[in-house]
């Protein structure tokens, strides 16, 4: 059966429903195809189930420290099946949330099943064929399975699979020290599991300074996380009911055995499935779609959204990514990818909270930059609280006195943040920074002061 739509929408991950809502509401047709579970990687395997872990993790974590604040609870337990539970419910009411919305909204059909590209104006699900005038990409990722010496001999996981689990483990082995790996790790450390993370490189979430990698990496060791970096000789082999995992031939232990493992390696685009070449759009030779700074692919009525587009790897890019597409499309407006300032958070515990450049970043565009860092300890709400690892550090451009980029690692920091963001996006200057006047008692309000004491 042929149907025919003003718009179509691959994808009903972050930014597409409300790319269907706002061209529902302008009184055009649309239709939106899912192949799996409305609400995409954020609501159903990353932000809201591992955010919900986060949380749970984090209070059997503070009632193990209960003592340190003057309270007893006794033994603390952790009851994994109801853990799961609890995130399996919200994750659920989330998703319902979401599908009520786009099957609920007048002008809209919601269609599930793989969508195929015919030609640059028409896709296959099932046996339909769908039209449209236009097209909006937002297929997102999924975890990368590396090619390592018997990664096909020995099952492993993904942070997809990882979530399904219904016993705890009782050794898990994490390949990859970047975001995701992190947070798993904390994860099951606090829910009782022996955790190791195993990294390729020097030093973990290589991004960022020297300085937050160090401070990320005291903070889980000391909660018990074992951290192999520099792992060469990454392999896999079947050992007992465990699995072994190579990290190097030249120094320490040569293998790590875990009844788990976790591959959290990166991640490749959702596009090889869609039939792109039948429809003229290009991607790059990672399999990412090729935008230009508005979003549209190399066919003119084609747009690709948030992960796939290669343009960002988050809810709130990909979010903003449709504000990009409707107001161009719409509102008349002329709103550039490129304009967006780079932000995001790990959250592990203490969270980290980035926006813009680091000071390695900064200096290697070429500004001459002063620097402005205060640890935790010496933040009031940090201390009353009982949490100081981290600290506040902000970079500043030198000549221009502009803000380049911050970070905030440490308790709040995830929020604290949100502070120095907006600045950024209104031009404040480091010295107009320093006038503003903060509530007490809060981990933001000493980031004016540490404006004050920049050096060199």
């Amino acid at each position: 059966m042929n149907r025919r739509f003003d718009a179509i929408v691959i994808g009903a991950g972050q930014a597409g429903p409300s790319m269907a809502g706002r061209i529902a509401a302008a009184g055009k047709t649309v239709a939106v195809i899912e192949r799996e579970l409305v609400g995409g990687t954020c609501v159903n395997t990353g932000c809201t189930p591992t955010k919900t872990l986060v949380a749970s993790a984090y209070a059997a974590h503070l009632a193990r420290r209960s003592g340190d604040f003057g309270v007893s609870v006794g033994t603390v337990g952790v009851d994994f099946a109801a853990v799961m539970a609890r995130k399996d419910k919200v994750v659920g009411a989330s998703r319902s949330s979401v599908e009520g919305w786009l099957r609920g909204m007048a002008n809209c059909t919601l269609v599930m099943g793989q969508a195929t590209f015919l030609s640059p104006t028409s896709v296959r699900v099932g046996d339909d064929v769908l039209e449209a005038d236009h097209f909006f990409l937002n297929v997102g990722c999924r975890a990368i399975i590396p090619d390592f010496p018997g990664v096909d001999q020995v099952q492993t996981l993904t942070h997809k699979t990882l979530l399904e689990l219904d016993a705890l483990p009782p050794r898990l082995v994490i390949v990859g020290g970047s975001y995701i790996g992190l947070e798993f790790a904390q994860i099951f450390r606090r829910f009782g599991s022996s955790v190791t993370v195993v990294e390729k490189m020097p030093r973990l979430i290589a991004r960022e300074d020297e300085s937050v990698s160090d401070a990320i990496r005291e903070a889980i060791e000391a909660e018990g996380i074992k951290v192999r970096l520099d792992a060469e000789c990454i392999r896999f082999a079947q050992s007992g009911a465990d699995i072994a995992v190579g990290v190097n031939c030249a120094a320490g232990e040569p293998e790590e055995l875990g009844s788990h493992v976790l591959l959290a390696v990166g991640r490749r685009p959702n596009t090889d499935d869609l039939g792109l070449d039948a429809a003229g759009v290009k991607t790059d030779a990672h399999g990412y779609i090729v935008v230009d700074d508005g979003l549209r692919t190399s066919v003119p009525h084609i747009f690709a959204l948030g992960d796939c587009n290669g343009r960002g790897a988050f809810t709130h890019t990909s979010y903003n990514d449709y504000e990009i597409v409707a107001a161009n499309l719409l509102d008349g407006a002329e709103r550039r990818v490129s304009d967006r300032i780079p932000v995001y958070a790990l959250y592990v515990d203490p969270p980290l909270g980035r926006v813009g450049l680091t000071e390695a970043e900064a200096q290697a565009k070429g500004h001459k930059v002063r620097i402005g860092v205060r640890p935790m300890t010496r933040v009031g709400r940090a201390v009353e609280k009982g949490e100081t690892r981290g600290f506040i550090k902000l970079v500043v451009d030198r000549d221009s006195d502009a803000i380049l980029g911050a970070a905030i690692l440490g308790v709040g920091g995830d929020e604290a943040i949100h502070g120095l963001i907006e600045a950024m996006a209104a031009g404040v200057t480091a010295s107009a920074y320093t006038r503003v006047v903060a509530i007490h008692p809060t981990v933001s309000e000493l980031v004016p002061t540490t404006f004050e004491e920049l050096s060199p």
